[in-house]
């Protein structure tokens, strides 16, 4: 071999060298690197911000309905209504009080346990009259009147100028029998102050219901509050 060919033979064996230790090292180091961390599970809806019991509601019933089947939840519905009849009667008489009758569905699907719960067998949604202390958990005899009840309380917590259960300053007549209970009237007007010892003492109700209210929201193409 001449020494021109010795020399080409020689610098290619020092190439191929040079190369395979690179690939060598570069593959320890990838061995050596932690794995690549994996997608983040789908973020849940945020807390809303400060969200008035009174006014208008967002959803109608159709979509509140249509959000409660999207969760496979009617194994063991117990309401003497359907849901999209149900669903109504919220929108309905939330108008009629002018609280906002699709955050009481929500309130109502916690309460209830998406209404599979003793409660919904006695037309009570809310949970009235069922306290830590000495339950005695209201009934009443039809599904139209336990959201009214509801409606009518919610409205006792937000507004001040509703001091007593009569028909005015109420639309309708008084169904809830703990209206007068809740004193000072008017002071929980946001359901940010929902829970610690407002409708319920825990301390994450509010947080609660306004996540399953950005919940319905998102499944219907709003925005989160």
């Amino acid at each position: 071999m001449s020494n021109i060919a010795s020399l080409m033979e020689s610098n290619r064996l020092k190439i191929f060298i040079r190369v395979f230790a690179v690939v060598a090292i570069a593959g320890v180091l990838g061995a050596c690197r932690p794995p690549a961390k994996s997608a983040p599970p789908a973020a849940t809806p945020p807390p809303a911000g400060t969200v008035a019991v009174m006014g208008a509601s967002d959803l109608n019933g159709a979509q509140l309905a249509a959000w409660y089947r999207s969760k496979g939840v009617s194994a063991g519905y117990l309401a003497t209504e359907s849901i999209n009849v149900l669903a109504q009667y919220y929108v309905e008489e939330g108008a009629a009080e002018g609280v906002r009758g699709d955050l009481a569905f929500v309130q109502a699907v916690l309460e209830t346990g998406w209404f599979r719960s003793v409660l919904t067998r006695q037309n009570n949604f809310a949970g009235i009259g069922a306290t830590d202390v000495a339950p005695t958990p209201a009934a009443f005899p039809d599904a139209r009147t336990g959201v009214r009840a509801q409606i009518q309380h919610l409205r006792a917590y937000a507004d001040p100028t509703a001091t007593v259960c009569a028909v005015v300053p109420l639309r309708n007549p008084c169904v809830d029998p703990r209206f007068h209970l809740v004193a000072p009237k008017g002071k929980a007007p946001t359901w940010n102050q929902m829970g610690n010892g407002n409708w319920a003492s825990s301390t994450t109700y509010a947080v609660n219901i306004l996540s399953l209210y950005n919940q319905a929201r998102a499944y219907n193409g709003l925005a989160y509050l």
